[in-house]
């Protein structure tokens, strides 16, 4: 009997494993070459059990996005609690986790699943989406426009860093980090 049909029934964790699966086999070959196929032998479920939680592709790729806006804002409110300035706090939270020095690690799901979004407009609009909320969030504090700016090069910053993945280019990033997050306390 294959793993698949072994497995307990434990609906969340399965969900669990089947969102992490997509996450590595997007950010190992893109969302192109992302089947159901290879998430459900990659999470030892099968083929149904998938389409149970997931009913589709896109929808298995949403749920992903989604979920990892939802790391995105447990991180960025992390961080925005321990940061006593008010002004620019989104904004330094925000440089903080682009820059951060796991996203550039080419194991992190998250380093090659960021470019892939890029070229999926769905998953573009949902972090679009994400993004517009968060700033009328942090309207009061964060919609200074230098603000914007820092934080749009934090974001050319990334995809520099991402494409090279290298040390040199995470020393860079770190650097380029420590100095947008500086001009953020100058406002």
């Amino acid at each position: 009997m294959s793993e698949a049909h072994r497995k307990k029934k434990q609906p969340e964790q399965v969900r669990r494993d089947l969102l992490d699966c997509t996450a590595n086999i997007a950010a190992e070959f893109g969302f192109a070459k992302l089947t159901i196929e290879a998430v459900s032998k990659a999470a030892g479920v099968t083929k149904g059990g998938l389409l149970h939680h997931f009913p589709n592709k896109r929808a298995l790729i949403d749920a992903m996005v989604v979920d990892m806006l939802d790391q995105t804002d447990q991180y960025i409110d992390a961080y925005m609690a321990k940061d006593a300035t008010v002004k620019g706090r989104f904004t330094r939270a925000y440089v903080a986790m682009t820059l951060n020095e796991e996203n550039f690690n080419p194991l992190d799901p998250g380093c090659g699943i960021g470019m892939a979004m890029l070229a999926d407009p769905e998953s573009m609009e949902h972090c679009l989406n994400w993004l517009s909320k968060r700033l009328a969030l942090h309207k009061e504090t964060d919609s200074d426009p230098l603000l914007e700016i820092i934080r749009f090069a934090a974001d050319g910053a990334w995809m520099n860093f991402t494409a090279k993945r290298n040390a040199e280019s995470v020393n860079q990033a770190q650097l380029i980090k420590k100095r947008l997050i500086e001009l953020t306390l100058t406002l």
